[in-house]
């Protein structure tokens, strides 16, 4: 990007000794590149943006999942562990 400003500036000052209408569209080829330029830039933030917001929104959903998983498996401890308490009270009293 910075090579086509670089020659398209270049372009501008080589035709500065040519005709009105030359420099014209010398400088109307230049605007039309920084334009270019611009535009590509943006797109490329936006689609970098983009990508960031779904690989951290896919990343909190991986969190989430694992939270759960992790609660599912503590609650079903808990509940092992009091049916295997009751088991042993009710050993004892027989």
């Amino acid at each position: 990007m910075k090579k086509t400003l670089i020659l398209a500036l270049a372009a501008t000052i080589a035709l500065a000794s040519c005709s009105q209408k030359a420099q014209d569209e010398s400088a109307q080829a230049a605007d039309t590149t920084a334009a270019d330029a611009n535009a590509t830039m943006r797109t490329a933030a936006n689609s970098t943006e983009a990508a960031a917001d779904k690989a951290f929104g896919s990343a909190e959903a991986t969190m989430d999942n694992a939270g759960d998983a992790i609660g599912n498996a503590a609650d079903k401890a808990k509940d092992k562990t009091g049916q295997a308490l009751k088991d042993a009270g009710n050993t004892v009293e027989n």
